[in-house]
């Protein structure tokens, strides 16, 4: 019973640390990459406005601050 305990306990830490991961991946994307390589993609693949992108990759990039904020927040990310 106890070795099934600790196998359920390891499951979970694996997948919280798995989530927190992927939370700390997601918020550095959406931080350095949104703002640059979205907005190119926007800008030369789909042919959309330049303002348009522009305020898109500003808004990743708030998105992805807000992320790092809230990971720093719950000491997710120290």
């Amino acid at each position: 019973m106890t070795e099934e305990k600790q196998e359920s306990k390891s499951k979970i830490a694996t997948t919280s640390n798995f989530r927190k991961t992927l939370l700390v991946i997601l918020a550095v994307f959406l931080t350095f990459a949104g703002p640059t390589y979205v907005v190119y993609a926007l800008l030369n693949a789909l042919e959309i406005d330049y303002i348009i992108s522009m305020v898109f990759g500003f808004a990743l990039f708030v998105v992805g601050a807000l992320l790092i904020w809230y990971l720093i927040k719950n000491k997710i990310v120290s």
